[in-house]
């Protein structure tokens, strides 16, 4: 316990060696070659998940395209609700490998296309959408995905996970790897040299069976080619063939085209890189990262300057405002009283939709601690990405099973502004943010569905997550609900006027509106470069690490939202404005709103998605996250300035 707290410590503060302490990864696997020992593994198994492309938001299977099949005894390993939710597929592949044995050439299948076939043209013609749309193959090799890399400008090695179907050549927009024989073409990659790098056992004490007849796997990279093969039992995979294999756009009858798809696999032993060091190729080559080093410092520690200014303004007046208040009070001019004590009769009157606020609360919450735990673990390293879906899995079991505190904290609001519809409050809470989210989920499903890709949730794992939203946290609900409303409602420090106070005509800096609209600009500010990364890693395929600075970015956000929103608040008060409910709620809230700006402008700079689907699945998976953003910010605002002006009028002399 004392090493994974250790851990995370230094994944928070020392930036410049975060990946020497954080080493995702799960059990090592001994490989060695075939027949020396029963305590490692020969064959090396090749799984393959679905291919997407940053055009397009919509992922499709493997077997969706016209590839090789693997045999019908090869079984899919077992997948966890996040891999399901987030459209993973992973499946066995038709490429044998053995440990340690290279491979030259070899051929996987054949795959003849005849123009008398009705179904030739549209298998074609799904190779070549996906090839038009830079769709990327995703494999996966002792739970490592398979990586292409190629050199930088400034000679550095660039690897990323994944490597293209094919290229298209075409003037001002060639995605092929290596001149093609002629423009305007398809080419399909029917060919993959994979380099397979391990750590011997020689002089480990783990490889004491095998020695140097076996290893542990730490990369594996691939380098995709076109080639023609003239004949089958010929085969030239050797780089002095650099005819390419043009894909055909369609066939006249009685035409027939033909893919041969082969493979060669060449191991290379490296000593030099231990198996617990394995991810780190990956991760120092992420584009950007190391730009963004002293950035996010910078951010973060002028958001800490500005929070510490915040506070050092409000202890001080505050101090004097107290000081001076119960010194009038003891003094004659008790009656000229000013400021934010005059509205103490009105301060803790309920407001309107007083119930909508208490559900939102709740739900806020049930987020919030769902999120706090989450990034816990993933920053003490449980959640790595080797643990694929893991992340996911842990945040919806997380949601689901707390919904007591939830209920109970909406209850408790609930019943303080004099509310008595206790059921539905209960039912509200349960059924109203998670129904949002549930139903915009469901319209994208549908649209998922309607495309046939791998992304679209089986209609099993619907009927799953409808299980556990109620059966077991709309119960949960109702018990957290039941003890709030079982407690006594919550005492205010001063009593209610029966008859409310006139608001003065405010100035345009303390109306509403601008309040609102400034308050979620600093919260934002600690927030959007770390945005990016996440972003980045949600559409583009990219691997998101930064857990350690994530949960510090989160604990910052905390601070600036609560700080905002009371400093706001305060100057509201001063004003003689008591309508604080919601105020606060949305000042911090409207974070969100700078959220879906940001993801608006990350769609039209960074993406080049252009299908109208793909469009409405990602402004709908925004929305899911922006209401849920929304959530969270809102209540850290709230219950902020509801701890502030339960504090502040419980110092001062009220008659």
């Amino acid at each position: 316990m004392y090493l994974t707290s250790s851990l995370c410590i230094l994944l928070l503060w020392h930036v410049t060696n975060i990946e020497a302490f954080y080493l995702p990864g799960l059990a090592p696997v001994n490989y060695c070659q075939k027949g020396y020992s029963d305590t490692c593994k020969a064959e090396v198994l090749l799984y393959v998940n679905r291919l997407n492309t940053e055009e397009s938001v919509i992922p499709y299977e493997y077997n969706y395209f016209d590839f090789c099949q693997p045999d019908a005894d090869r079984k899919s390993p077992v997948e966890n609700l996040g891999q399901v939710v987030f459209g993973e597929r992973i499946r066995p592949s038709p490429y044998i490998l053995e440990f340690m044995k290279n491979i030259s050439c070899k051929e996987v299948c054949k795959k003849e296309y005849s123009g008398n076939d009705p179904s030739a043209n549209r298998r074609l013609s799904i190779l070549r959408k996906g090839i038009t749309l830079n769709y990327k193959h995703h494999w996966i090799v002792d739970n490592m995905p398979v990586t292409s890399c190629y050199e930088t400008e400034d000679s550095k090695q660039y690897c990323t996970t994944g490597f293209q179907m094919g290229c298209f050549a075409r003037d001002g927009r060639d995605t092929c790897l290596r001149s093609p024989d002629r423009q305007n073409a398809y080419y399909i990659y029917n060919h993959v040299d994979l380099t397979i790098t391990y750590h011997s056992g020689e002089q480990e004490e783990w490889g004491n069976k095998f020695k140097s007849n076996g290893g542990r796997i730490i990369s594996v990279k691939v380098v995709p080619r076109s080639i023609y093969h003239k004949d089958e039992r010929n085969l030239d995979c050797s780089p002095q063939n650099t005819k390419t294999l043009e894909l055909k756009t369609s066939l006249k009858s009685d035409e027939k085209y033909e893919i041969i798809y082969t493979y060669a696999v060449t191991f290379v032993q490296n000593n030099a890189v231990k198996w617990s060091s394995r991810w780190d190729y990956i991760l120092e080559s992420m584009p950007h990262t190391n730009i963004q080093w002293f950035s996010i410092l910078n951010s973060l520690v002028i958001v800490l300057f500005l929070s510490g200014m915040v506070a050092m303004i409000m202890l001080r007046t505050l101090h004097k405002d107290i000081a001076r208040y119960n010194q009038i009070d003891s003094g004659e001019d008790a009656q000229e009283e000013f400021g934010w004590k005059l509205v103490h009769g009105d301060v803790f009157r309920p407001p309107r939709k007083g119930m909508l606020l208490s559900v939102l609360l709740g739900s806020g919450v049930q987020v919030f601690f769902m999120t706090l735990v989450t990034l816990a673990f993933a920053c003490l390293g449980f959640l790595s990405p080797a643990n694929r879906g893991a992340l996911m899995t842990c945040a919806m079991v997380l949601y689901v099973l707390l919904g007591s505190p939830a209920g109970y904290v909406s209850a408790r609001i609930y019943k303080s502004f004099g509310g008595e519809k206790w059921k539905s409050n209960v039912l509200l809470t349960s059924m109203l943010s998670p129904g949002i989210v549930f139903g915009l989920f469901f319209v994208m499903n549908l649209v998922l569905w309607s495309k046939g890709s791998s992304a679209a949730v089986p209609f099993s794992t619907l009927v799953g997550l409808l299980a556990l939203w109620l059966l077991v946290s709309v119960p949960l609900t109702f018990v957290g609900a039941f003890f709030g409303f079982r407690k006594r409602a919550l005492e205010h420090p001063v009593r209610t006027n029966q008859i409310p106070r006139l608001i003065p005509e405010q100035s345009i800096y303390t109306q509403p509106v601008p309040g609102i609209v400034m308050g979620g600009v600093l919260p934002f500010g600690c927030i959007f470069i770390q945005l990016f990364f996440i972003l980045n890693s949600i559409w583009s395929s990219q691997m998101y690490y930064m857990f350690g600075f994530l949960f510090l970015v989160f604990i910052i956000l905390v601070i600036t939202c609560a700080e905002t929103t009371i400093l706001l608040c305060y100057f509201h008060l001063c004003a003689e404005d008591y309508h604080w409910w919601w105020r606060s709620y949305l000042t911090s809230g409207f974070t969100a709103v700078y959220l879906f700006l940001y993801c608006c402008h990350y769609f039209f700079t960074k993406l080049q998605i252009e299908d109208a689907a793909s469009a409405f699945l990602y402004f709908g998976y925004t929305l899911i996250m922006v209401f849920l953003f929304n959530l969270l910010t809102g209540t850290i605002g709230f219950f902020a300035c509801f701890w502030f002006i339960r504090k502040i009028y419980s110092v001062v002399k009220v008659d």
